[in-house]
């Protein structure tokens, strides 16, 4: 039985994990912190615009569990906020227990509080990594999803500083690159005004801290939408430092938009608390995540590797990627797509079987394809592109694979012969 090593417990890595597990490998999965998920804790926005369709191919393909999970854990179903329809928002407290129990119950063997530090290699083949707490383990076959933010260092050089986000370098240490290990020279990621990275799209208040009504109005909604007093708007440029682009639009800077997830989500990368405090029924807002919501958010896509279409990263003989390693691709929906692809062809590598690449006429496939050779130009690696929104979205509707049809999806997925594909035994 061939052994996969994936590292980092994000989306993309308990997705690899899963489908390594479901193809017939023996998988141990490495997450650096106490938790699974990474800034899926902070996250919880799934099945908006395109995101839905991509949902149910991955669903029809036999890699829906994950979504599932959120489905399950939903405080909200078939919502509408500026720009997005039928979206779902997760209960961000109860998705990582949850998610966590179907990777146990599967077989996965997981150690959190493992951050990898460094690599054993002979030539370009990872032989073992070893973690901060000297252990070492050996593997057949690699998946890194470790994302692309941190350490601390990148945050105060690209951002506004360490604002002491979800991902939590001085807790559990900084993000290590396999990849880079490995001697893969990596890409970063620019913003619109061609300065590296981007920052994370939102911050999290404390349900408690804001106004009667405006929880009343999340709690029976979902969304609360308020006015912002022009003396206390915050400037355009804030969104276009966002990794999230499909929520750069001007409600988001004529409005405080909010969702709830368990926490209020703010769909901002920050907002200074003392103007925030001007807003009616703010008064006594506090931040969640980050602690420091006057700083802005975590530095993303600062470490991109350089990967195939199979999602193996070029440079190094046994090493797949998935979620932010694998580009500029944003979202826990794209994450968790790339993640199962990646998971599912370490096992066929490792198996000498052929590798699978999901068909461009899947809007997952042309998604992975069509960032790859994006991340290649120089325009290209200053966007973000996502399902739900902005440069991919439009793409989606341009190619006529944005539909909410289940069944039209269920007969795409038929046609392109992937159906429960990920549910196939390779071992």
């Amino acid at each position: 039985m061939p052994k996969v090593v994936v590292i980092g417990g994000g989306w993309s890595g308990c997705a690899a994990a899963l489908s390594a597990k479901k193809a017939g490998a023996d998988v141990v999965l490495l997450e650096r912190t106490d938790m699974l998920l990474g800034t899926g804790l902070v996250g919880g926005i799934m099945r908006n615009n395109g995101r839905f369709t991509a949902t149910e191919e991955m669903i029809a393909m036999g890699g829906g569990e994950l979504f599932q999970v959120t489905d399950n854990v939903a405080r909200h179903k078939n919502i509408e906020f500026p720009g997005h329809k039928h979206a779902t928002l997760y209960d961000v407290a109860r998705v990582e227990p949850a998610v966590k129990k179907v990777l146990l119950d599967a077989g996965i063997e997981i150690h959190t509080e493992s951050r990898v530090k460094d690599v054993e290699a002979e030539g370009k083949k990872i032989k073992a990594v070893i973690t901060d707490n000297d252990e070492r383990f050996e593997g057949d076959v690699f998946v890194e999803c470790t994302g692309t933010a941190g350490p601390q260092g990148n945050c105060t050089k690209y951002g506004n500083g360490c604002a002491m986000c979800i991902i939590r370098c001085p807790s559990y240490g900084p993000r290590i690159s396999v990849a880079g290990k490995m001697g893969v020279k990596e890409m970063m990621a620019k913003k619109a005004d061609g300065t590296y990275g981007a920052m994370s799209g939102s911050c999290k208040l404390h349900k408690d801290s804001l106004s009667k009504d405006i929880v009343n109005k999340l709690d029976s909604t979902g969304v609360a939408v308020i006015p912002v007093p022009e003396e206390v708007r915050e400037g355009a440029d804030i969104l276009n430092k966002k990794a999230c682009q499909q929520y750069a639009l001007k409600e988001f800077i004529e409005n405080v938009v909010l969702l709830d997830t368990g926490h209020a989500k703010l769909m901002t990368p920050f907002f200074p608390l003392e103007n925030l405090r001007r807003i009616p029924g703010f008064e006594n807002a506090r931040y969640e995540d980050p602690y420091a919501g006057n700083r802005g958010n975590s530095m993303r896509y600062l470490a991109i590797s350089p990967r195939d279409n199979f999602l193996k990263t070029e440079g190094v003989d046994n090493l797949f990627c998935g979620g932010e390693k694998a580009g500029p691709l944003v979202g826990h929906t794209e994450a968790i797509c790339t993640g199962t692809l990646a998971g599912a062809n370490a096992v066929r590598f490792a198996m000498g079987k052929e590798l699978a690449q999901i068909p461009t006429e899947l809007a997952v496939g042309d998604a992975i394809a069509y960032v790859k050779e994006q991340m290649k130009t120089e325009e290209g690696i200053s966007k973000k592109y996502t399902f739900s929104g902005s440069v991919y979205f439009e793409r989606m509707k341009q190619l006529g694979l944005y539909t909410t049809d289940v069944n039209a999806i269920k007969q795409r997925v038929e046609k392109a012969g992937m159906t429960n594909f990920f549910n196939q035994k390779i071992v």
